[in-house]
């Protein structure tokens, strides 16, 4: 496994790539996305952040093997963090991809996949892995179709994952995907636009009280960016939202 820095892959040399074998020890694996979500915090630029990962082994499905749920827990951690950067993440899935990266591909904003792509679920002992890749397949497709996948096993083909929005692009020439992607999605991701993913992702469990605050806080936000950039915006226009909310 590699992290790297790469001037080549995107568009204006800003991005930082992160080639991450899934045969890595899980803590070597949360170092791996750590240094990345490091890295990434520390430019004060937009930054794309890829991801690409090594095929597995078509029987490797067992996750996470031999490990203390206090690794387990900095791994959840590590995603998490990743999932929260403020700058596009884009990840590139070819072959099998389950485990780790099953976990990274469902934190990731944008998410690419080869012809080849296959997602195979974390299975011990015929037990799906109860992590939080559970969870996000929720939050993704809804508990009634995570449910038939988890509850019986299945493995998602590459036409279902892009029904299910699991996968927005599929290309043969995965460096071109990436800088479609980049230019696309990069112009448009900033802090503003990580804060609309996660009101989204939030939206499907959150009840509406506690997700009130957030949106308003969002849309105050909003109000003053705008009061900001030009004229036309009405003054105290915030404070009449949150009023006509309540």
């Amino acid at each position: 496994m590699k992290t790297e820095s790469d001037r080549t892959l995107l568009p204006d040399g800003l991005g930082i790539l992160a080639r991450l074998d899934g045969g890595s020890p899980l803590p070597e694996l949360t170092a791996a996305v750590n240094a990345v979500c490091e890295e990434a915090e520390e430019q004060r630029e937009p930054t794309v952040v890829v991801l690409r990962f090594a095929p597995a082994p078509p029987v490797a499905r067992a996750w996470p093997g031999a490990v203390s749920i206090h690794e387990v827990n900095r791994w959840e951690r590590a995603v998490r963090r990743l999932e929260r950067l403020d700058h596009l993440t884009i990840a590139v899935a070819q072959g099998m991809c389950g485990g780790p990266f099953l976990d990274l591909l469902l934190a990731a904003a944008f998410r690419i996949g080869t012809p080849d792509l296959k997602l195979v679920l974390p299975v011990n002992d015929g037990h799906f892995w109860p992590g939080m890749a559970l969870y996000r397949l929720v939050q993704h497709i809804g508990p009634a179709r995570a449910r038939r996948i988890v509850l019986w096993g299945s493995d998602i083909p590459l036409p279902d994952a892009i029904d299910l929005g699991i996968v927005d692009e599929v290309g043969d020439d995965v460096t071109e995907a990436v800088r479609n992607a980049a230019v696309l999605c990069g112009r448009l991701f900033d802090r503003e636009a990580g804060i609309r993913r996660r009101l989204l992702e939030e939206a499907a469990s959150a009840e509406y009280q506690d997700a009130l605050g957030a949106h308003l806080a969002a849309c105050d936000r909003e109000l003053r960016r705008l009061r900001n950039s030009g004229p036309g915006t009405p003054a105290g226009t915030a404070a009449g939202h949150i009023e006509a909310a309540g």
